[in-house]
């Protein structure tokens, strides 16, 4: 199945479990040998695979066991500055994000004595 924005939040985390668990089967490595190597309870990697929900610690300490860690820069890339931003920031760091602002709905001028 392919992960996409159409899918439930318990979709793809039943996905990404399924797949997690064909990589641990993959390094044939059981469920207790898994936890006992990432440092968490077999009740953990059990729900990882089931597609619970988790602590993000726990993934990553999963992940790491797996040998798929690296795999978190390609889903969240570092954010670089684009160059206009550059040149505006003139090599500051951005440190605040703002909203844009929607336009003032503008009323028609009156004297307000029209009743």
């Amino acid at each position: 199945m392919k992960i996409e924005g159409t899918l439930t939040d318990e979709a793809i985390l039943g996905e990404l479990g399924a797949r997690l668990a064909q990589r641990r089967l993959e390094l044939q490595l059981s469920q207790g040998a898994l936890a006992a190597q990432a440092g968490v309870s077999k009740r953990t990697v059990e729900r990882v695979e089931a597609g619970a929900t988790t602590q993000m610690s726990s993934m990553i300490r999963v992940m790491r066991v797996l040998g798929l860690l690296e795999r978190l820069e390609a889903l969240v890339p570092e954010a670089g500055p684009r160059p206009m931003e550059l040149l505006k920031l003139k090599g500051k760091a951005r440190k605040r994000a703002r909203t844009k602002q929607k336009p003032a709905e503008e009323k028609p001028w009156t004297w307000g004595d029209e009743s």
